[in-house]
């Protein structure tokens, strides 16, 4: 199928965006890589009146320090967050996530913004996002607001984004024990499971642990027990084994498709976040 007929805009600002966005009065949809909102439009599933196009827009792009955190544009594409030597230097699990995203057309044209409002199921970024802490900034028409990355992934599809609002940037502390594993499916490299881990470490004893799941359920999330399984603890292998045995037991909506049963994936998730978390021990090491 094509898409219905729709009028395109092209958006020179954030605010000249929410302008157009505002006078579109419900029907209009902003787009930047395309890699998610396209195929639907194809499907008919949506059918917007008008796209905005936010890609060009200088304010959305850029990866850089700033208040000893690291900000990354919404609008920066997955392979300038896979080739930032920035962030190889300070937070790496995000560069082994972005490099691990779909093939080098969707990381070359998607965006970090675009995946995190779309927050499909099997979207890497979102498990990196939790483990980081990461602060989502967006922007309305009546201002702008910070959320919590675990306050924002809230279902299916399902995010604390309004219609009328842009994910302007992510916020967060620089950490290099953490890492990223996921079982992809072969095709498209979503995540059948994917685990982003990140560990606060004082004289090799975990002070915190945040770890991110997606592929497993409805929407990416924390796994809150292995994280409280490593609290306190030495960090070593056997502390890894031992936390990682619990994995997802907790989690309730697992995924089952035709890539993966709901089993499968239950006990992918032990095994996954055993690998990130020995993946950031080294990195710790």
């Amino acid at each position: 199928m094509i898409p219905t007929s729709f009028e395109y805009t092209r958006a020179a600002s954030v605010d000249d965006a929410l302008t157009k966005l505002r006078a579109t009065t419900g029907e209009g949809k902003l787009i930047a890589g395309g890699h998610s909102l396209i195929p639907v439009m194809k499907l008919r599933l949506s059918q917007p009146g008008t796209l905005i196009d936010i890609a060009r827009i200088p304010e959305l792009s850029g990866i850089r320090r700033t208040g000893g955190k690291l900000e990354i544009g919404a609008g920066t594409v997955h392979h300038a967050v896979a080739s930032s030597a920035m962030l190889q230097q300070d937070c790496p699990m995000l560069v082994e996530t972005a490099a691990s995203i779909g093939d080098p057309q969707v990381r070359n044209r998607g965006t970090l913004g675009g995946s995190l409002a779309h927050a499909d199921p099997s979207a890497d970024y979102p498990a990196a996002m939790l483990a980081l802490d990461a602060d989502i900034h967006v922007k309305g028409p009546n201002g702008a607001r910070v959320i919590k990355a675990r306050d924002f992934f809230r279902g299916l599809f399902n995010v604390d984004l309004a219609a009328d609002e842009i994910i302007v940037a992510v916020q967060f502390a620089p950490v290099r024990t953490a890492a990223y594993a996921k079982l992809y499916q072969r095709a498209s490299h979503f995540a059948i499971v994917g685990v982003a881990a990140a560990l606060d470490v004082n004289n090799g004893v975990v002070a915190s642990a945040r770890i991110g799941v997606t592929g497993a359920s409805s929407h990416a999330t924390r796994l809150t027990e292995v994280e409280a399984a490593l609290a306190g603890k030495p960090l070593n292998a056997a502390t890894i084994e031992a936390a990682s045995r619990s994995a997802g037991a907790a989690l309730e909506d697992i995924n089952s498709d035709i890539h993966a049963s709901r089993e499968y994936r239950r006990a992918m998730v032990p095994v996954f976040t055993q690998r990130a978390l020995l993946a950031a021990l080294e990195r710790a090491s």
